[in-house]
């Protein structure tokens, strides 16, 4: 269950806010449509319940709030716009990668494919897929982590019938097994036609909350769809008839020479056109949408007879949105849940009880109504629900009297007082008025899934104190109460959390870096340029065995191998920020320890294998062109090893902070080129001075200060990085490195302190 509590987004600069205390609920076991035009602010509600943009307003899913619950995704899936994954990984590789992100089994993938019935394009990259694969896709993402509510915004967008047939199909199944779903929409008829409730916006606040059968009835009227060149001409003649018949009907002007008459036929239409001799391209009998406002302060059978005379002369100037889509071409109604193959859902345990933070508190007492029970009986049996209106707007006060009859209009007359009720006393505490009780128990006076209420959500309920006059009133004065904080009126706020780290996030980075063919071909390119240098380098026959076997001319300041491992650094966190797989649209990625850890460990393996790889491929070569003369091991190779690994390791280290750090793929790599550029100058220049000592039998005096002894040959890997780093270009990129991460660990913390 969902329950939103004053939404309010943040006001824009002089413009009122886009939403403003936005409250309803989605119930279990059912599908709510959440139903406005463009820029009614169905987006920015959704946001404000998934804590995406920072406002005011708490929802409860299921009772906690969504930045209280552990994993967020297996209790809510998400479907805001396309699925942000890299063109070129497949459906299959992509729906792993986000198996390992919300901790699940790597089958899953399969599970969901099988059910969303993309089993065939499973390995279709994303950037070929239509629409409506998109939307399958996108689908099978929110369910990976077989959540128990569902939150799509305009899901059928874009759709043909036949596949928002399906989707619609699909959430209803959904919903009989047990969870709740909510999608917004701009069609009306989608909205009546297959959701359970409809939950109305109009610039930003809630103008009905209605069930899809009283929806259907007060905004759904037939009418008559004309598209003429004479548009202005033919609603006037219209007009001017329905008046001398004294028919009730309405005609509405649209954009593009279209009328919506409401009221009348085809046949009529099209005769009066033919005798004004009208010329007519379009005439068809169609289920319109007649307004937000359609049904508000009328009484039911009052609804469809809005006469022509007691409007101002001439047609009228209601407007209302056109639908592209007619009634012959709307999609079929699709509740057979049958035919969709599902994955078994395994709902989560019930909720826990919550201790609420202070300032929710206080507006959860302010806002629940103190002895409203959950469930109201109905008054009536007989009589049909209306539609919800919001207390206080202008369509509820002709409607809105003091036990909920009909109030009269006013006349300037006194009315008489009903005999036998006490006029209201100075002294005497004034009786509250239903009027200004909400609609809505909006917070729960018990666990939604049973069980008692916890203390500090339990209503009191005090005894009113009698008045001094009353035989009843007690002889001895209460002891007085010390003065209760008031409750704040405002809603609490709400802080835009970053999204959460992978939950395996050495699993993930493993499939981020191999689901394309990025760095094979990377790879590929760096061995293929190193085995061309290293050929011509043993030609001339000046560079020395190891920048030999490296590739790594005087001239250039990083061989390929280097650059390689720097790129493909880089590309970890670059790729993450362009298509951001773990944050939809928080617009951020991760700062976490756990993803920068597995990101340096992925980044140091990947380098150490493109080391490898780089010598023995130049010694084949070298070995195939000029002989074994120049593929002899040379004395230290121990050291040398050691000291070109830990090179390779911290280009491809700099590229990856680089790139967290100022979130793009080519900043990694300027990074790892300026290291022997603009670094390796200035460290030059700050050692240039006379040096009266040396650290020579620095590894030898490090092992006497360990407590335990060293396995054989462990001072020599110490003494091959440790000459690594006395090199300019080694000493530069250790400073780089630990340069960025610093700045790394800073902005991380500052973004979590935010």
């Amino acid at each position: 269950m969902i329950q939103a509590i004053g939404l309010t987004s943040k006001s824009r600069k002089e413009l009122p806010p886009a939403v403003d205390d936005v409250s309803f609920e989605a119930r279990t076991g059912r599908v709510t449509a959440l139903l406005g035009a463009a820029d009614a602010g169905k987006t920015t509600v959704l946001r404000l319940m998934l804590e995406l943009q920072q406002g005011r307003g708490v929802t409860y899913f299921r009772g906690r709030p969504l930045h209280r619950i552990a994993h967020p995704s297996r209790e809510v899936g998400v479907l805001l716009g396309e699925v942000p994954g890299h063109p070129a990984r497949s459906v299959r590789g992509h729906l792993r990668m986000l198996c390992a992100a919300v901790g699940v089994p790597v089958l899953r993938a399969d599970d969901v494919l099988e059910a969303v019935g993309l089993v065939s394009l499973r390995g279709q990259p994303l950037g070929t897929l239509s629409r409506g694969m998109d939307r399958r896709l996108a689908l099978a993402c929110a369910l990976l982590a077989d959540p128990h509510t569902l939150v799509l915004d305009g899901p059928a967008d874009g759709l043909s019938a036949r596949e928002g047939a399906w989707l619609h199909g699909f959430l209803r199944a959904h919903a009989a097994r047990g969870g709740t779903v909510l999608y917004s929409t701009s069609d009306s008829k989608e909205a009546a036609r297959t959701a359970d409730r409809v939950v109305t916006l109009e610039a930003g606040r809630v103008t009905a909350d209605q069930e899809a059968g009283e929806f259907a009835r007060t905004r759904l009227r037939p009418r008559v769809a004309v598209r003429t060149p004479h548009a202005a001409r033919l609603a006037v003649l219209l007009t001017k008839e329905a008046r001398a018949r004294r028919r009730p009907v309405e005609v509405v002007e649209e954009d593009g020479n279209r009328l919506s008459v409401y009221g009348s036929t085809c046949a009529d239409v099209g005769e009066t056109a033919f005798r004004h001799g009208i010329l007519v391209h379009h005439l068809a009998d169609e289920i319109g949408d007649a307004g937000a406002s359609a049904g508000r302060g009328l009484p039911p059978e009052a609804e469809l007879e809005v006469a022509a005379p007691e409007r101002a002369p001439g047609v009228s100037t209601k407007s209302t949105p056109h639908n592209p889509r007619s009634a012959d071409t709307a999609p079929p109604d699709v509740t057979d849940a049958s035919t969709v193959t599902l994955p078994p859902v395994t709902l989560p345990e019930p909720a826990p009880t919550v201790q609420l933070l202070p300032e929710e508190r206080k507006y959860a007492d302010l806002v629940r109504p103190d002895a409203e029970p959950e469930h109201e009986p109905p008054a009536d049996p007989g009589a049909e629900a209306g539609p919800t209106l919001r207390a206080g707007s202008p369509a509820a006060e002709p409607w809105s009297g003091p036990m909920g009859e009909p109030r009269d209009e006013p006349t300037g007359e006194p009315r008489d007082e009903p005999k036998g009720e006490p006029r209201d006393e100075p002294g005497r505490p004034p009786e509250p008025s239903p009027r200004h009780t909400p609609l809505h128990p909006l917070v729960p006076l018990r666990p939604l899934d049973g069980g008692e209420p916890p203390a500090d959500l339990t209503p009191t309920r005090t005894s009113p104190k009698p008045h001094p006059q009353s035989p009843h009133a007690s002889p001895s004065p209460a002891p007085p109460q010390p003065p209760s904080p008031p409750a704040s009126p405002l809603p609490p706020s709400i802080a835009v959390h970053a999204a959460r780290s992978p939950l395996r996030p050495l699993r993930y980075e493993l499939c981020r870096a191999t689901g394309i063919g990025t760095g094979y071909l990377t790879v590929a390119a760096v061995l293929a340029v190193s085995a061309l240098l290293c050929v011509f380098l043993g030609r001339t026959g000046h560079t020395p065995q190891p920048r030999l076997l490296a590739a790594w001319p005087t001239e250039l300041p990083l061989p390929p191998a280097a650059l390689g491992a720097g790129l493909l650094g880089a590309l970890a966190f670059g790729e993450e920020f362009r298509h951001p797989a773990l944050a939809t649209d928080r617009g951020t990625v991760p700062r976490r320890l756990g993803l920068l850890a597995a990101k340096l460990v992925v980044a140091a393996v990947t380098a150490l294998l493109l080391a490898v790889l780089t010598v023995g491929c130049d010694a084949a070569v070298l070995h195939l062109v000029y002989g074994p003369e120049l593929t002899e091991v040379p004395a230290d190779w121990l050291s040398v090893s050691t000291s070109w690994i830990t090179f390779m390791i911290g280009c491809a280290w700099a590229g990856v902070l680089a790139a967290g750090v100022f979130r793009s793929t080519t900043a990694g790599l300027a990074a790892v080129v300026a290291v022997p550029i603009v670094v390796v100058p200035l460290v030059q220049k700050g050692l240039a001075g006379p040096s009266a000592r040396s650290a020579v039998g620095l590894p030898g005096r490090l092992r006497q200060l360990a407590l335990v002894e060293w396995p054989f040959g462990v001072e020599r890997y110490l003494a091959g990085g440790l000459r690594m780093v006395a090199q300019p270009v080694g000493g530069a990129l250790a400073l780089s490195v630990t340069a960025l991460l610093c700045a790394y660990l800073l902005t991380a913390t500052r973004n979590r302190a935010s």
